[in-house]
């Protein structure tokens, strides 16, 4: 069953109408991009983040066979139900991550992965096109070749997607400092 879409008219995150996006990052794929530490660090703290503030957490794995699931080190955020094989380099072309995306009756979707100039950038592109309200986290998103993530970046914010900072999601779905969840949230990105 369909869930209605959360609607708000807010330009800014709400973990209510938001699902955080993971795209791609595979065992043979993540050790390729430049800064692979500090990106995977980022989609951890959002998929802390997320869990705590009810915020679904899906995946997408390109071609799993040739490029290996999801890396270990985000198993914690990322259950094995929530990944999404795909053959298409957009996740939406992918029937079953569509649905349980639609399912969810959530308007914002929160991107994060690789590689920003393939698969996430035509994800999101593709997700805007679709009426969701796309953020595409920078410092949790890269290429092999930074020069394409650079320009990838660039082509989503001409797009009319929003570009984050890890940062700045977790204290946008937070709203406030008096929350219980604030300070074990504020410890993850310290």
């Amino acid at each position: 069953m369909v869930k209605p879409l959360i609607v708000i008219d807010s330009q800014l995150l709400k973990a209510e109408a938001s699902v955080f996006l993971v795209v791609d990052v595979q065992a043979r794929l993540a050790p390729a991009i430049p800064g692979r530490a500090a990106i995977l660090r980022n989609i951890g703290i959002l998929g802390q983040a997320a869990a705590r503030l009810g915020v679904p957490v899906l995946a997408t794995e390109h071609n799993s066979r040739g490029l290996g699931a999801t890396v270990a080190e985000l198993d914690a955020v990322v259950p094995p139900e929530a990944r999404f094989e795909k053959i298409t380099f957009s996740g939406l072309g992918a029937p079953a991550f569509r649905e349980r995306l639609e399912g969810l009756g959530r308007l914002q979707v929160v991107v994060a992965g690789c590689e920003a100039h393939v698969c996430v950038m035509q994800t999101a592109i593709s997700l805007a096109e679709a009426g969701y309200r796309t953020y595409v986290v920078a410092d949790a998103t890269g290429s092999r070749a930074p020069a394409n993530a650079e320009a990838a970046l660039a082509r989503m914010i001409r797009a009319g997607i929003e570009a984050v900072s890890t940062e700045m999601v977790v204290f946008e779905w937070l709203e406030r400092a008096d929350r219980p969840e604030f300070k074990d949230l504020l410890q993850l990105i310290k």
